[in-house]
């Protein structure tokens, strides 16, 4: 196995579209907050190391699984990657995700390690079962806690940026499942959206969604902008699209693809709303 066919696969086995989009909106929100140029490179290399271990893990855990399913887009499963290589990414990236928080400071890092421990649990055990939406919202609330924290005086983050970040991991949970509903209840996993069905989660998911924008714009001090509104429109208007194409092709990503894509509009709205503390 050459080296940059495992390179490759590693990579792919990272999950790397959600991990980046996580990663960006962080340093996107730390820079919004006011953390330094530091602080922004902290926030960055935290999160990207915490994305990279819980991808790998789940790649890692769900190998026997995924062949069983015949899951050719999973580099485990066509070779590309042995599974050991996997695993010890795995590990090496949560090593490395305490320390790079700790440069936020110890209230942050304790946020930050509670984050990843959380996004681990979901893959193992909470997808199997009716409680897999929790270690979403837990740990995309910790998120934005995570990036205040690092703040001087480690200031509270206000309630309305938790909230945002609670349900944006929620929705993101729903729409990121509803492709996979068949192998997945093929290889045993019932989790809440499986329980729900395709249609139902596709509606949880954009409710949820559109939630996060309102609290974006409606959230912050003082009435929002017309340029917050009409990002308001835009998300919800790329969350119903992506329903929509989804409804069209059920095996397609594009439910999530328009929660990324909205949840970056997210992001942009923070800019809108001037000082988040």
């Amino acid at each position: 196995m050459s080296a940059t066919r495992t390179l490759l696969g590693l990579l792919r086995a990272s999950h790397p579209e959600p991990g980046l989009a996580v990663t960006l909106g962080s340093a996107l929100l730390a820079v919004i907050t006011g953390r330094d140029v530091a602080g922004v490179v902290a926030v960055a290399a935290t999160v990207a190391a915490s994305q990279l271990a819980v991808g790998w893990h789940n790649d890692w855990l769900d190998s026997a699984r995924d062949t069983s399913a015949g899951r050719l887009d999973k580099p485990i499963v066509t070779g590309n990657v042995s599974r050991r290589v996997v695993g010890v990414s795995a590990a090496l990236a949560a090593a490395v995700t305490v320390p790079l928080a700790l440069l936020s400071g110890p209230p942050a890092a304790l946020v930050a390690s509670v984050g990843l421990v959380s996004s681990l649990s979901y893959n193992w055990p909470l997808k199997f079962t009716a409680f897999s939406v929790v270690p979403y919202v837990v740990s995309f609330a910790a998120l934005p806690t995570f990036v205040v924290l690092g703040l001087p005086g480690a200031p509270t983050p206000p309630w309305w940026l938790v909230a945002a970040g609670a349900t944006l991991g929620g929705g993101g949970h729903f729409a990121n499942v509803i492709s996979d509903l068949d192998d997945d209840a093929h290889t045993g996993v019932h989790g809440l959206p499986h329980r729900l069905g395709p249609r139902w989660s596709a509606v949880a998911a954009g409710g949820l969604l559109a939630m996060t924008s309102a609290l974006l714009v409606f959230g912050p001090p003082g009435s929002p902008s017309l340029l917050a509104l009409a990002g308001l429109c835009g998300a919800v208007l790329v969350l119903l699209v992506g329903g929509y194409a989804q409804v069209r092709s059920p095996r397609s990503r594009s439910a999530f693809r328009a929660v990324m894509i909205a949840a970056l509009i997210n992001v942009a709205l923070l800019l809108t709303a001037g000082a988040v503390l």
